[in-house]
């Protein structure tokens, strides 16, 4: 019997690919060793569960490129695989909040880019960003006035911070900020893994009329190294739909508005 033939033998090779390539595909997978997808999701599940990959839409990415520590920062085009569908939900529900003649900011998390992605029913907005990957979105609708803030670019998260674009947002009023979070608890707050990347949220809570949070279910109950904000600076949160009913409760009590998305 070939080795591929027994569930154990399958998964240990779906790691060894991984360790090799960093990620894998559930159809090449499916083909290689002669098993449905639904098998190999299944595959993906359990070795998901045991903590020994994590799952994105279409296959599976391996761990040690994405964590290797808790509160280490994470790269962007890793974040964007997570839950990437979930993100999309969001960011389509987020941008319904926008009226045409706002003034936004759109800050560099994977989820907020999802909002610059929805915006084709605009005809006339503002979007201010720290994001490079949200300002060439912005562009391609080609009828917006976008700005990009100065500072130093981060590599990480291709986003500007500092002193130089902190002072830039203080130069603006705005009506909502799109503001995505790697943790969040109801307890301590939105937080960060980078110093630099808190202190700009910051201001950007600061210059906003209306902050909402966009973040998929798996940064809740969570706490990065840097503090952004307590809850009730908090407009609207918009997440899907595991978020859990206390929770939600939890924020309504304190005048948070709560929309989830279902995927």
């Amino acid at each position: 019997m070939d080795v591929y033939d027994s569930a154990q033998g399958r998964r240990s090779a779906i790691l060894q690919r991984l360790n090799k390539d960093s990620s894998v595909n559930v159809t090449e997978l499916s083909e290689e060793f002669g098993v449905s997808e639904v098998t190999i999701r299944k595959d993906l599940r359990i070795l998901r569960e045991r903590k020994l990959l994590i799952r994105v839409h279409g296959g599976a990415i391996t761990r040690s490129n994405v964590y290797a520590d808790e509160e280490e920062d994470r790269h962007f085009s890793f974040k964007s695989l997570v839950n990437s569908r979930e993100k999309e939900a969001i960011g389509r529900a987020a941008a319904a909040h926008i009226k045409n003649g706002d003034t936004i900011i759109i800050d560099s998390g994977s989820t907020a880019l999802e909002v610059a992605k929805n915006l084709h029913k605009f005809q006339d907005l503002t979007i201010i960003t720290n994001s490079v990957n949200a300002m060439i979105e912005a562009l391609k609708y080609k009828r917006f006035k976008v700005i990009l803030l100065g500072g130093t670019v981060r590599e990480s998260s291709y986003s500007t911070v500092g002193p130089l674009a902190e002072s830039n947002l203080k130069v603006f009023y705005c009506d909502k900020l799109f503001l995505g979070v790697d943790s969040f608890s109801v307890e301590t707050g939105l937080s960060t893994p980078n110093v630099e990347e808190a202190s700009t949220n910051q201001v950007m809570i600061s210059r906003a009329r209306e902050v909402i949070a966009v973040f998929d279910s798996s940064k809740l109950n969570k706490r990065a190294f840097a503090f952004i904000a307590t809850p009730d600076k908090i407009s609207t949160v918009v997440t899907d739909n595991h978020l859990p009913v206390g929770v939600r409760n939890q924020l309504k009590a304190m005048k948070i508005e709560v929309e989830t998305v279902t995927v």
